[in-house]
């Protein structure tokens, strides 16, 4: 399999129905919903949709999911593939937190981005702020 030790972020992964976020789980079990518009129940949750949305160059869940604050005026999902995440520490972000933050390394053909993202509980969902 390609992709790395993820299996659902692998091509074959993608086609089987795992999702990209590297849970193992079905697509339609884990990202899909959060894609579609559900809240995320934690911030890792929403960092894992977020990572989903720029395999899926889904930008509307991209803007959707980014803080009115932090958010650029023009948000762009295409142009790389990425071909794995890992999760590496997660702090708060669980229900009845306002606060959270989320390190991961997303992997793309060439390279990596190592990040530490803030997020905060707004208007009654988890937004993705920015970079710490």
């Amino acid at each position: 399999m390609t992709g790395g030790a993820w299996p659902g972020l692998s091509r074959v992964g993608r086609m089987s129905g795992l999702c990209p976020c590297g849970t193992g789980a079905a697509y339609h079990d884990c990202c899909e919903p959060i894609l579609d518009g559900h809240p995320a129940p934690t911030a890792e949750r929403l960092m894992r949709s977020r990572y989903t949305a720029f395999v899926r160059h889904d930008a509307d869940h991209l803007f959707r999911s980014w803080h009115p604050r932090t958010r650029p005026d023009e948000v762009t999902a295409a142009g790389v593939e990425w071909t794995g995440l890992e999760v590496l520490r997660t702090e708060d972000g669980g229900e009845g937190d306002e606060h959270g933050t989320v390190e991961f390394i997303a992997r793309y053909d060439g390279g990596e981005v190592w990040e530490t993202s803030r997020f905060v509980h707004h208007a009654g969902r988890w937004v993705y702020v920015g970079p710490e």
